[in-house]
């Protein structure tokens, strides 16, 4: 775009040069000499009342409004946030059309479709609220002071805080489960003919997230299902600095199969009845539509923004000449739906009520403490979660549902082992559950890679276990969505190394969903990861990958490594009850190794193996983060903490080293890395008076080796302290794996040194 250079000097002051356009032409103005009845179409045929375009422009009028108030708030300090929709004003239209059942999930310039969808509401508050939500109050009725978000419970506006269309996948999600709760009977809360409005940038849309919902909405349609969601691409020809190319919207999407495409732009009235066609059809077809919804930017990105180091000041005016405010105002008096005084009036007294709120939410109050912020970001209530799990199972549902002959009288070494202990403990939590559902890629028909989730399509359906096409964003956007109207989503993640394709569905949106709605949202599931390595030198890195950080790192998610089938049951479990009782995002990584191993010191022992822990049994009680599993708990001389593959490698470096010294280790498995309840270990680290932590994660994995040792160096433990990991790098391919992987060898050597 062309610079400054040799241009005139232009006021930085463009917020007041757009407003004083806006009053010296109402001032100046002359109304038309037939005025229009309240109920008449500002033009024939079309849709639009002269008494609902009036709403609309004081819809309009507010969202400009909060905009000039954000910025004086900032300007004094006493607000943090100046991402405004001036500009964007005509998304109004949507929030009009579209009802407050059709969920909506909103990027940050749809100021005025909130204002124009509050009204449909009595009693609502759209202005005050947003004023609050600037100044970070905690009396904001959605995120509570926790950040500046477009959202509302009554309003069915989750908030949404994100920048790159990265909410995209969930709305797709949201879509898509309003058909599934028909035909799974489950209660969505929502009409048969709800459809799902979903906001964004022509920036935004170029992001990979973006395009895998695009791709998912069309790919659901085309396999026969019903997808109806209104992707509203606010198109303002520019990403902060970087301009999108002329047309390039409309290339992209006007003949796409599968996706009704609309452009809406022009005067209000016909902006209307564009976007009222694409709303219609929608709904009635329950196609996926994609409305291009033709605005402009003014003022720049944010308040920060300083558009004449990228922008000419020819450029700005010529932006600002097509303010749509100024463009309604015109319309309506020429066509008679209001007098320029009408319109003067509405004016006024939006721009007075919005700064004399804006004063009031300056002096209320702010979040103060560390308690207060993360009150709603990981709730957990443990008697909850335990009085969840053993509810909903008749012994005599289960006998028909496996055929008479329970997973608990198995005896055969197929059936004991973690494999098929996951799958027998899947089929209780599905008869336990009827809001579940199941999903991933190869998991339904084939039964996934490792043959986990076999027979449970052919039991429960293909409305509850269902194939997905290979996208992991995808996957993890369809358990968002679904989550949000009454399902408890079960996705499968086939590899751990896949995950990180997608990895802010969890970081960037289902976790933060209670944090940011202050509990009012949540989308609770639980999903499940086959990882971590010693696979024997199948697959290298990509099936063989043991980096937990990604996991560990991100705020309220919970992650559980089990060692065993019997533990792999009852950890599931506690997972699926955690997350329908405390609405969490849980990750259950399975260590694929495990899978179907028997043994544990030599071939064909079958200690590894163990009888199905039955639900209804002495052994029903789930596993949650604390549960700690302790083998040899007589042992004194040495405590070792590990997980997953670790806790086998340790039982057997620990027999040898009592063969060969005498000297006994007691082996605990954490089970749950986070939360990370290192207290539960200090009564073993007491009483052995020697920590050696195992962790087959690599160095700079995010393991546990290093909290778990911090926790106790910072508590001034007084034994020694050591831990065993894997080499730093990637897993290679082969036998070659046991240059890089922590070993028995390696285990036993530290247990060697820690005791000398």
């Amino acid at each position: 775009m062309a610079k400054n250079a040799g241009s005139a000097p232009v006021t930085t002051n463009r917020v007041a040069v757009v407003e004083r356009n806006l009053d010296d032409y109402l001032d100046s103005a002359a109304p038309a000499a037939n005025l229009l009845g309240p109920d008449e179409a500002l033009r024939p045929g079309s849709g639009l009342s002269a008494r609902k375009a009036r709403e609309l422009f004081e819809d309009m009028v507010a969202s400009r409004a909060l905009d000039v108030a954000a910025r004086e708030l900032k300007r004094t300090g006493r607000s943090f946030y100046t991402i405004g929709s001036a500009g964007h004003e005509f998304n109004a239209i949507v929030g009009a059309l579209t009802r407050i059942d059709d969920p909506a999930f909103l990027h940050y310039r749809s100021g005025a479709l909130m204002q124009a969808r509050a009204r449909q509401l009595a009693g609502s508050t759209p202005v005050f609220d947003t004023l609050l939500s600037l100044c970070a109050s905690s009396d904001d009725p959605i995120a509570r002071g926790r950040h500046k978000v477009w959202g509302s419970k009554p309003l069915w506006v989750p908030p949404q805080t994100s920048t790159i269309a990265s909410h995209l996948p969930k709305a797709v999600g949201l879509a898509f489960a309003i058909a599934r709760g028909r035909r799974t009977a489950v209660e969505t809360g929502l009409p048969k003919d709800a459809l799902v409005v979903c906001s964004f940038g022509d920036a935004s849309a170029n992001h990979a997230t973006a395009q895998a919902a695009f791709n998912a909405a069309r790919y659901v349609h085309k396999r026969g299902n019903p997808l109806p969601i209104v992707f509203l691409c606010e198109d303002n020809g520019i990403g902060i600095s970087v301009d999108t190319p002329r047309g390039w919207i409309e290339e992209c999407y006007s003949n796409q199969t599968h996706l009704d495409y609309t452009l809406a732009q022009g005067s209000i009235d016909e902006a209307w009845d564009a976007c009222a066609g694409a709303i219609e059809r929608c709904r009635a077809t329950r196609v996926p539509a994609f409305l291009h919804l033709k605005t402009t930017r003014l003022w720049g990105h944010a308040g920060s923004d300083v558009e004449t180091t990228y922008r000419s000041n020819e450029e700005i005016e010529a932006v600002e000449a097509g303010d749509p405010l100024l463009a309604t105002a015109k319309h309506l008096v020429a066509s008679g739906a209001a007098t320029p005084a009408q319109l003067a009036a509405i004016v006024r007294g939006t721009r007075a009520r919005v700064m004399a709120g804006a004063e009031e939410a300056a002096r209320r109050p702010k979040l103060e403490t560390r308690e207060e912020v993360v009150e709603t970001l990981a709730p957990y209530d443990e008697a909850a979660v335990r009085a969840r799990s053993t509810r909903g199972l008749r012994p005599e549902a289960r006998a028909e549902l496996f055929g008479g002959q329970l997973p608990e009288q198995q005896r055969s070494v197929a059936r004991r082992t973690m494999g098929a202990q996951i799958n027998a403990a899947l089929h209780d939590l599905f008869l336990q559950y009827p809001h579940t559902l199941m999903f991933g890629e190869d998991l339904a028909k084939k039964g996934g890679v490792y043959g986990v989730t076999q027979g449970l399509q052919k039991r429960f359906g293909i409305a509850r276990v269902f194939d997905t096409l290979l996208d992991e964003t995808t996957i993890l956007g369809i358990a968002q969505g679904a989550a949000h109207v009454g399902f408890l989503p079960i996705p499968e993640i086939q590899y751990l190394a896949y995950i990180h394709n997608a990895l802010d569905q969890l970081r960037g949106e289902a976790c933060s969903l209670q944090f940011f709605s202050s509990g009012q949202y949540r989308n609770p599931m639980v999903v499940r990861i086959q990882g971590l390595a010693y696979q024997k030198g199948f697959g290298g890195h990509f099936h063989n990958d043991n980096s937990l950080g990604a996991l560990r790192d991100i705020p309220g998610l919970m992650l559980a490594v089990p060692s065993r089938g019997d533990d792999a049951a009852r950890i599931l479990r506690g997972a699926v009850a955690t997350a329908e009782a405390c609405g969490r995002v849980v990750c259950v990584l399975e260590p694929i190794a495990l899978y179907h191993e028997k043994d544990l010191h030599s071939d064909g022992d079958n200690l590894w193996l163990r009888d199905y822990p039955a639900p209804t049994g002495e052994l029903d009680d789930p596993l949650l983060p604390g549960d700690l599993g302790v083998h040899d708990p007589e042992a004194r001389d040495l405590l070792v903490v590990t997980y997953g593959n670790g806790v086998r490698l340790s039982l057997r470096a620990a027999r040898r080293l009592s063969e060969q010294t005498g000297k006994r280790a007691r082996i605990v498995d954490m089970r749950w890395l986070a939360p990370l309840r290192c207290d539960a270990l200090e009564p073993h680290a007491a009483a052995c008076g020697r920590v050696l932590v195992v962790d087959e994660a690599r160095a700079t994995a995010g393991g546990v080796a290093d909290a778990i040792v911090a926790h106790f160096a910072e508590r001034d433990y007084a034994g020694p302290l050591r831990s065993a990991r894997s080499a730093d790098t990637y897993v290679p391919l082969g036998n070659a794996t046991a240059c890089v992987l922590l070993g028995e060898e390696e285990i036993l050597a530290a247990m060697k040194e820690i005791l000398a």
